[in-house]
């Protein structure tokens, strides 16, 4: 990675873990029950991990995004705002499929689903606005990511379904992707075991599902997941001793 690029990363990362140790300082309470059979040390290693994460899959991740994005040369817009035009019959197909989905009457299947949407080709439209997480464009092809959390629940994941779904409907030529910035289940894409998302995407095998380091290496090129580990781990020597006396306080 380029200098720069470290730098912006560096400075994201900082904030975010100065941010949660800040909320975590003020936050404490006496919590006697955990602290006599964790100690005290871990029930404050524990808020902070949950404040850190919580702003951490948010913003950040979306910023990081589009850095490393950038630096492979894309045009990239955070929260990209579409407006489109789909025919009627392609909207009631998608309801269709997703209540098909949701209910477990049909297992997901990104490309045969696309396929039944392009089909509609005539009648009246309606026109929609979907806000994508993250917006690229490169060597004239756009493509739109919807960003979640590396265990989404139901709701979040049928949305994005629709929102990809739409876009696909207003122009075929769209690159649309579900993207999880981290494999819960291990390094593979084949291990990735939150069952909830399942029920919309076939996460191990559909073509617009983006996980770990397929999700990065898509943004950066070849070599960005292991790059930002590295660059992670790095931060991580300069940050451990603030977060260590954070965990020691009484």
């Amino acid at each position: 990675m380029k200098k720069r690029t470290v730098e912006r990363i560096e400075s994201i990362l900082l904030k975010c873990i100065d941010g949660a140790l800040t909320r975590t300082s003020k936050n404490q309470s006496h919590r006697p029950f955990h602290e006599a059979l964790l100690t005290r040390s871990l029930v404050n290693a524990s808020a902070f991990e949950r404040s850190f994460s919580t702003s951490f899959g948010q913003g950040p991740i979306e910023q990081i995004s589009m850095i490393v994005a950038e630096e492979n040369g894309f045009k990239c817009e955070r929260q990209k705002e579409s407006q489109i035009n789909i025919f009627k019959g392609a909207e009631d197909e998608i309801s269709r499929i997703m209540t098909a989905l949701r209910d477990g009457e049909k297992k997901p299947d990104w490309e045969k689903e696309v396929n039944k949407i392009a089909a509609f080709s005539k009648g009246d439209t309606v026109v929609k606005r979907i806000i994508s997480d993250l917006w690229l464009m490169k060597d004239g092809m756009e493509y739109f990511i919807s960003i979640k959390t590396v265990k989404p629940n139901l709701d979040q994941t049928e949305k994005a379904k629709k929102d990809l779904l739409s876009l696909k409907a207003h122009n075929a030529n769209y690159q649309t992707f579900f993207g999880i910035y981290y494999n819960p289940g291990g390094e593979n894409r084949e291990e990735y075991n939150w069952s909830i998302p399942s029920k919309i995407f076939e996460m191990k095998t559909d073509p617009c599902v983006l996980i770990g380091k397929d999700y990065w290496n898509f943004l950066g090129g070849s070599k960005t997941y292991s790059e930002l580990l590295e660059l992670f781990q790095k931060i991580g020597l300069e940050t451990r001793e603030k977060i260590r006396s954070i965990s020691s306080r009484k």
